[in-house]
């Protein structure tokens, strides 16, 4: 446990790190890749370059700050960066890496030694959560071991290749060494591909439903995304690439909440994770209420409206609604997506309902307020945001 002192002296530079804060990892970020390139290839150049990464970093950094005598209200991002920690397959002899970083940039942009307070204190601080941390991941990685069969990246088969829109694909993957992937719907796998003479590595969510024999993942293809690119353009059938196992505190219990409806959201790219959530539900012998509700920007860059439009038509308790920017050629609604809309159509509890979405952050935004300002409780929303994650 940290002391008192080193407590009082990491709370009082709070202030600094409200100010300072992007800056700071910015320098760390610069100095950890010029010192340690071998870390490289754990993170997204892209976001890198747009800051989003540093962003996310300092917004931790300060979260960890404020409620450094209250560490238990940081669980659920405690959770959420070790799942992400694991999926990239960060161990125990990388933390040392960051932790030397990390505390150089304080001294360097600070101005500071190694005999200053501040030094000491965030010194400790980093090394606790460092064990909390490390902890953590060593159980996963043993979860996914004696869950999935392997806890490490594997050669899995592209046994199918779909195009589910203009800019979008499916990937249905398939290693014979496993049966089947019981995985949470919701979880994500990560991808590994050659990159500069070494590697590197994105999440995609799965977009199938839990128990299949096969791992679907479905990529929209970005302009400045390389991986992306790559799958989409070079990646075929017969091709093999490396994954890691199912990781991610997002998900849907199946068998949780069964006499409320699910609300399932989502905006470009997002409707991946709340695929795989509606076609695991859809196995079940549930009669909850499911609305499943999509923004795209029209008809061309919607994937799997025709198998929603299908699943629709068969199961009287799911109900869907499009909307689209363009709507031209379509039954879609215009515009983008509307909360008042969408609880329109729940019959009943519209408040009681379990709320999941997915889509770019200011989309999670503008949704998350208005749920909670229609009077959704906090604890029946539940959201994932895709890239670096701010907590």
């Amino acid at each position: 446990m940290l002391s008192q002192k080193n407590i009082d002296t990491i709370k009082s530079i709070i202030p600094v790190l409200e100010e300072n804060g992007v800056a700071l990892t910015r320098h760390f970020y610069d100095r950890m890749f010029r010192h340690n390139p071998e870390v490289k290839k754990f993170f997204n150049t892209s976001r890198q370059k747009n800051s989003s990464q540093p962003e996310a970093l300092a917004t931790a950094i300060l979260a960890y700050a404020k409620n450094i005598e209250n560490l238990e209200v940081l669980g659920n991002a405690v959770e959420l960066i070790a799942q992400k920690h694991a999926s990239l397959q960060i161990k125990a002899e990388h933390y040392p890496i960051v932790g030397s970083n990390l505390i150089e940039s304080i001294k360097e942009v600070l101005d500071l030694n190694d005999n200053d307070d501040i030094v000491i204190a965030w010194t400790e601080a980093y090394n606790l959560l460092a064990e909390i941390l490390i902890n953590r991941e060593k159980s996963i990685y043993k979860e996914n071991l004696e869950h999935y069969g392997w806890d490490n990246f594997k050669e899995f088969e592209v046994i199918k290749k779909e195009n589910e829109s203009i800019n979008t694909y499916s990937f249905y993957l398939k290693n014979n060494l496993f049966k089947r992937y019981d995985f949470k719907p919701g979880q994500y796998i990560t991808v590994r591909i050659p990159y500069n003479g070494t590697t590197t590595m994105r999440n995609y969510s799965i977009s199938a439903a839990t128990g299949e024999d096969y791992i679907r993942i479905t990529v929209k293809r970005e302009g400045q995304g390389y991986v992306s690119q790559y799958l989409s353009q070079e990646i075929k059938a017969g091709d093999k690439i490396e994954i890691a196992p199912p990781c991610g505190e997002f998900f849907l219990e199946v068998n949780k909440n069964l006499d409320k409806p699910i609300v399932l959201i989502s905006a470009g790219i997002g409707i991946t994770p709340l695929m795989s959530m509606l076609l695991s539900e859809l196995k079940t012998q549930n009669q909850r209420q499911i609305l499943f509700v999509c923004g795209k920007k029209n008809k061309n860059e919607h994937p799997f409206a025709k198998l929603l439009e299908k699943l629709s038509s068969e199961n009287p308790r799911l109900k869907t609604i499009f909307f689209y920017e363009d709507n031209s050629g379509s039954d879609a609604k215009q515009g983008l997506v509307c909360i008042d809309t969408v609880q329109q159509h729940l019959s009943e509890g519209k408040n009681d309902a379990q709320y999941f979405f997915c889509g770019p952050k200011e989309f999670m935004l503008s949704i998350h307020e208005k749920l909670l300002k229609n009077g959704v409780r906090e604890k029946n929303i539940h959201y994932e945001f895709f890239g670096s994650k701010t907590v």
